[in-house]
């Protein structure tokens, strides 16, 4: 497989954690949730980051990628990244 068409698989795999934690950020920011201790892109990296990690083991768990479990557990989890990141609990 050519390198362009790995980059694309590797974007199309990622692309639902990167436009979640992107709206998981900027939905925060404007419903004012919890203290803003870190920058906006410190948490977009964070968020992206465990968003990768429950696709990555959606695909290990199912042997397929898009399974509607992966993609409730990705809102689930990269939700849970940002309330911990945003120390919204202490508020």
């Amino acid at each position: 497989m050519p390198p362009t068409d790995v980059l694309l698989h590797l974007m199309g795999f990622t692309a639902p954690a990167f436009f979640v934690a992107l709206a998981v950020v900027f939905g925060s920011r404007i419903a004012g949730g919890g203290a803003l201790r870190l920058s906006w892109w410190t948490h977009f990296a964070i968020n992206f980051t465990v968003g990768v990690a429950v696709l990555a083991l959606g695909l290990w768990h199912f042997g397929v990628d898009a399974k509607m479990a992966t993609y409730a557990a990705l809102v689930g989890a990269v939700a849970t990244a940002q309330w911990m990141g945003s120390q919204a609990w202490k508020s």
